[in-house]
């Protein structure tokens, strides 16, 4: 589905005491058989290649997973569509009432992101990741039949509880699943479902608003209402689909999952799986400062990211497009972002690196804020800026998350790393909700532009900081000594703090 590297037939050496998975061993001095082993010298099972394996993994996966995080990110940014059908006016909202009720959603959404990756854990994904699709869905229903401010301000503040899960429990699960070679493609189109949301919601909202009237109801009521019971729908639908963890996986036989895991094991070492995750573990990630370094990386993206998903419709229609032009226009810059970022997946996963394609998106979307901040009478030119906009922010996102996630060993790292990056992150959705004033609209957006510019250049140079950390700690260990008597327990139980260890750069 996605392009898979070169296997190899015959085995190269390993080390001498790594573990074994049903028919994968690791000591060179066992005759070999003629089967197929791929680049991790890994035996494949007699009946399939690796190619194939990767490939029954990809679509069991990934369009699950993705279908399912389109939907939230619909969800969520469909008030953007809705208030240009009238929303803030229908319910009289005044001054910075609608930023307002865009800031409630992240107050939940950030701060259960980490005990959601627990309990996703703990009760398996297909339960709790299609129980908080349904309840979104719901959720998201009621949004269209509220009738004052309050109604607003407690429907958002439910939709970030019933979201707060989904984003982080869906990067966790794919992260147990890949090789980090081979993850950022996955990833990327993962996360460009973000992209196609916005581009489908706009297609959406300009076939939904000319539904006023019916029943008695404006058009956005009618956005929230069957988006909504999409969701709901899909949801009943994605308890039975959406997979589980590799070691749970009834849909593969027993020698595949073996193989999976131990594939894993060689790329990332042992993921500790079967241990349950408590408050000590969570104090243990927070002492490797390059946690925090990985939550400044999305944070700084994040204030553009949710600046452009919020406010776009609004900043397009004072280009002077009527409400269905508006929606139409804003299709197109989302579509760009998908496939740039598929580009950019494809060939940071080729080049197996990450680092610079952090970078060059990010310095895109430096130039479109630019151009946005200084030009004020060329509307196809502002138009043009929202392109580089979308496609650096969006490119590099997934970049960022892949590459951090990826590098954290073990379930326990993982699960809290990654839910403390995207929860942390998502604070920037705050600051992005109040950074597009009604006042600053005869002002061109500036000072929200240059909100966005200034905490660009913060993820910039967070990954920078972040880049040098692991280049130094890979030096380090490349010049210790590997055999310091440490019990495969203890190197499980240090994930990638472990002295076998070697971040991907």
């Amino acid at each position: 589905m996605f392009g898979h590297e070169k296997q190899s037939t015959s085995p190269v050496s390993s080390s001498e005491h790594e573990p074994q998975y049903g028919n994968n061993f690791y000591d060179p001095d066992i005759p070999r058989s003629d089967s197929e082993y791929d680049e991790l010298n890994v035996q494949c099972p007699p009946h399939t290649t690796q190619r194939k394996l990767v490939t029954k993994i990809d679509l069991r996966v990934i369009p699950v997973l993705s279908i399912l995080y389109l939907l939230a990110f619909l969800d969520r940014t469909n008030i953007a569509n809705a208030s240009v059908f009238g929303l803030q006016e229908e319910l009289g909202l005044k001054t910075t009432q609608y930023n307002t009720a865009l800031t409630i959603f992240f107050v939940p959404y950030i701060a259960f992101e980490i005990p959601s990756n627990i309990l996703l854990k703990k009760l398996k994904p297909h339960v709790w990741l299609s129980a908080c699709m349904f309840l979104f869905g719901v959720v998201t229903i009621c949004q269209g039949l509220v009738q004052n401010y309050s109604g607003l301000l407690a429907t958002r503040f439910f939709l970030g509880v019933a979201e707060t899960g989904m984003f982080p429990g869906s990067f966790y699960l794919i992260g147990m699943w890949y090789k980090r070679s081979e993850a950022q493609r996955r990833y990327s189109f993962f996360f460009g479902s973000t992209s196609l949301a916005g581009a489908f919601g706009g297609l959406l909202a300009s076939a939904i608003g000319k539904m006023s009237g019916m029943r008695g109801y404006a058009g956005w009521r009618w956005i929230f209402i069957l988006e909504g019971t999409l969701t709901a729908v899909v949801a009943i639908l994605f308890f039975f689909l959406i997979p589980s963890f590799p070691e749970d996986a009834n849909w593969l036989t027993e020698e595949e999952r073996e193989y999976v895991k131990a594939r894993l094991y060689k790329d990332q070492g042992r993921s500790a799986a079967e241990r349950k995750i408590g408050f000590r573990d969570v104090i243990k990630v927070f002492r490797d400062y390059k946690i925090i370094v990985g939550g400044f990386m999305y944070f700084g993206l994040i204030v553009p990211a949710y600046g452009y998903a919020f406010f776009a419709p609004g900043i397009i229609q004072t280009y002077g497009y009527s409400p269905i032009q508006t929606q139409l226009h804003s299709v197109p810059p989302w579509a760009a972002s998908f496939v740039f970022a598929m580009v950019v997946a494809f060939f940071s996963d080729k080049f197996k690196h990450r680092f610079a394609f952090t970078l060059l998106p990010i310095f895109i979307a430096i130039a479109g804020f630019g151009i946005l901040i200084t030009v004020h009478t060329n509307h196809h030119l502002e138009y043009a800026a929202l392109f580089f906009v979308t496609m650096g922010v969006y490119s590099a996102m997934p970049v960022i998350v892949c590459w951090f996630t990826m590098n954290l060993g073990g379930h326990h790292r993982r699960a809290v790393g990654t839910a403390w990056q995207i929860g942390f992150g998502n604070i920037g959705g705050i600051i992005a909700t109040y950074s597009f004033l009604p006042q600053d609209k005869p002002k061109f957006f500036k000072t929200g532009y240059s909100i966005c510019l200034g905490f660009i250049c913060l993820s910039a140079a967070s990954c920078v900081v972040y880049a040098v950390s692991i280049l130094m700690q890979n030096r380090m260990r490349d010049r210790s000594p590997r055999d310091l008597g440490l019990t495969e327990y203890e190197k499980t139980e240090k994930g990638d703090m472990s002295p076998d260890y070697r971040y991907l750069f």
